[in-house]
């Protein structure tokens, strides 16, 4: 099984950004848990990682032909407002889960709107680094 998993806007910035909210760890710590899970799964898993929303409809859009089983997405804040993703989500038939790090549901209340995650089999929020664990759990069963 290949998984695909895509880091929206920000998400680069893990352990400098708002500490309080969304931890200490930096990326490149993310990438080892991703990477630990991987191989505990026996998955290969690819991560992408981009501030811009062309790159990552484009990212999507390269899922369909590069034998891509299932993408886990954190959009960022394009989950609030791109169009644009949910699209190039609706338009692979792939599984398709959709994280974010932080409980988005106690936070503003522009971030309890989503635009993306209608596109998705499945959402998971709220669970720190740990929900891109579960996202792969999720669809390695």
């Amino acid at each position: 099984m290949k998984i695909l998993i895509i880091n929206g806007p920000n998400l680069n910035f893990l352990g400098i950004r708002e500490k309080d909210i969304y931890g200490s760890h930096d990326y490149q710590h993310l990438l080892g848990l991703i990477g630990k899970k991987g191989e505990e799964k026996g998955v290969e898993i690819e991560v992408f990682q981009s501030n811009h929303e062309g790159a990552i409809i484009d990212r999507i859009q390269d899922a369909y032909y590069d034998g891509s089983d299932a993408i886990i997405i954190n959009p960022g804040a394009f989950a609030h407002y791109s169009y644009a993703i949910y699209d190039a989500l609706a338009s692979v038939t792939m599984p398709k889960v959709e994280v974010h790090i932080s409980d988005i549901m106690k936070r503003e209340p522009f971030r309890r709107v989503f635009v993306t995650a209608p596109a998705c089999n499945y959402q998971i929020y709220g669970q720190g680094l740990d929900s891109y664990m579960e996202a792969i759990d999720y669809l390695v069963k």
